[in-house]
């Protein structure tokens, strides 16, 4: 049976994937510290340090055959200096992936970010192809471990997630349901703007599915097949928590505007943007999402529809 030495392993996306791992794998999860609550039984808990501090590896890669990598910084804010970026998110990354070349590591699969390809907005929809344009700390960030990946000589497989959804989810995502679980109307009525998000399970599929084959030595977009606007992101959230819509078309533009004034353009992509990302590469090979976003976001949100 192959042996997965999962980093990142008490997080969100971590927990998920040690769970579905092991009904296949030996899985072996790395954390920094005794997860609590603790990880599925079947799962060997190995204690690292910081990765970035460049600790020894070579008993935590001992008899590994692969290598999924999750740890790091896993979103943007603006309290976190650029050099922790780099430490955390590039730095552990290269470290790590030579080490894993080192021990003769048959395929390293590296969590990057669709921010190492984009800012929170993008114009067109988004393929592998295109020329990567990060914005952001984060993004350079993940940008670079990728290269250093690629770099490191190890078989390797890089994912470029979109935004992820599913039931424990942190960030911008709990803050938005904590929103639209309220009886207040809210101004998106209007909000026409496309978006790919990604469901938990459909991006565990996609890792089960690459580690059942060889390092293919390419990176790959990861998202549900068919893009939400924000409209019906609110929609779906509000109708499934038990809420009417109760949405008003205030116009877009007005929001912009405000934005703007203020010099918050980000947050206004994040908000008003467009980001569609393509997964039509990983698809073509066989990778099929079992997750549709609108039932995934009610599932999350309370109950299916």
């Amino acid at each position: 049976m192959t042996r997965v030495l999962v980093t990142g392993a008490t997080g969100f996306v971590g927990r998920a994937l040690v769970a579905e791992l092991t009904r296949h794998h030996d899985v072996r999860a790395a954390v920094r510290r005794r997860p609590e609550p603790p990880l599925d039984p079947q799962a060997e808990v190995a204690t690292l340090p910081d990765l970035a501090e460049e600790p020894d590896l070579s008993a935590a890669l001992s008899g590994v055959d692969a290598v999924v990598h999750l740890a790091g910084i896993a979103h943007v804010g603006s309290d976190i200096p650029d050099a922790t970026y780099d430490r955390i998110n590039h730095v552990a990354t290269a470290h790590l992936a030579s080490a894993a070349r080192r021990a003769n590591v048959a395929h390293f699969v590296y969590m990057s970010s669709v921010r190492a390809q984009s800012g929170p907005a993008a114009e067109h929809t988004l393929i592998e192809a295109d020329e990567p344009r990060p914005t952001d700390a984060y993004g350079r960030s993940k940008r670079a471990a990728e290269l250093a990946v690629r770099s490191s000589g190890v078989p390797y497989s890089i994912l470029r997630p979109v935004v992820v959804y599913g039931p424990g989810v942190k960030g911008n995502i709990a803050s938005l349901m904590r929103l639209t679980n309220t009886p207040w109307p809210l101004p998106f009525g209007a909000f026409a703007n496309q978006r790919s998000l990604l469901a938990r399970d459909n991006l565990i599929g996609a890792v089960a599915f690459l580690l059942a084959r060889p390092a293919p030595n390419d990176l790959y977009l990861v998202a549900d097949p068919t893009p939400i606007s924000f409209y019906d992101i609110i929609a779906t959230l509000r109708e499934a928590q038990g809420r009417p819509h109760r949405l008003l078309a205030v116009p877009p533009t007005i929001f912009k505007t405000l934005f703007d004034a203020i010099g918050r353009h980000d947050a206004w992509a994040r908000l008003g943007g467009g980001l569609v990302a393509d997964p039509a590469k990983l698809m073509a090979l066989g990778w099929r999402p079992q997750i549709e976003t609108r039932a995934g976001l009610a599932a999350m949100a309370g109950r299916k529809t």
